[in-house]
């Protein structure tokens, strides 16, 4: 088996989005899990995510996506003590097996220093808790196709491609219509010779 078949087959993805809160000696933990297919996608929910909680005094943050084969992997312990906050998240991406995952805690200061076995706990534990709250299924190297559809059979592809768990991404309508559709790589050979 190629080595890519091998890494795809033992990782899993996050079906849904959670959010907890944890508190301990009035530090108040916030953790985020969310799916993202790139590095790209992973800085813009960081940015809505520090939008919304300015205030907070730490946004520490791990993630692991795929990108052109190869799996990034980055954490980031926001000003916490070295290796307190992100390699504790990180352990529990890794821990389930979770590609193009980003789990980010935020941290509002209670006032009681936790030192670092505290800050080690508390945020693994808020990372273990928003987990928690996730449903995972194995993950699908996913193809990106653009086809053109004729009109009359326009509403039977729609069916087709949903039961081979497909999607589409964008459509264009002209003298047929242009599709840009998504379908896990091991369905290419359901969709006649479009792969």
């Amino acid at each position: 088996m190629p080595a890519r078949a091998q890494l795809v087959w033992l990782m899993n993805s996050l079906q849904n989005s959670a959010s907890v809160e944890y508190f301990i000696k009035k530090s108040r933990f916030i953790g985020f899990a969310q799916s993202c297919a790139s590095e790209s996608e992973v800085m813009e929910q960081l940015h809505l995510i520090y939008t919304q909680h300015q205030q907070a005094n730490h946004l520490a943050y791990a993630y692991r996506v795929i990108d052109n084969d190869q799996v990034i992997t980055r954490f980031n312990d926001a000003g916490e003590p070295k290796g307190t906050a992100g390699k504790p998240i990180l352990a529990h991406i890794e821990g389930k097996d979770l590609v193009n995952t980003l789990i980010a805690v935020i941290r509002y200061f209670g006032g009681i220093k936790l030192g670092a076995g505290g800050l080690v706990r508390a945020y693994g534990t808020t990372a273990r808790h928003v987990l928690e709250q996730c449903e995972y299924s194995p993950y699908q190297v996913m193809k990106t196709l653009r086809l053109h559809i004729d009109y009359p059979q326009l509403d039977q592809f729609k069916r087709h491609l949903k039961t081979i768990e497909g999607k589409i991404i964008a459509q264009e309508f002209g003298a047929d219509v242009e599709l840009v559709v998504q379908i896990p790589e091991d369905n290419c050979s359901l969709l006649e010779n479009q792969c």
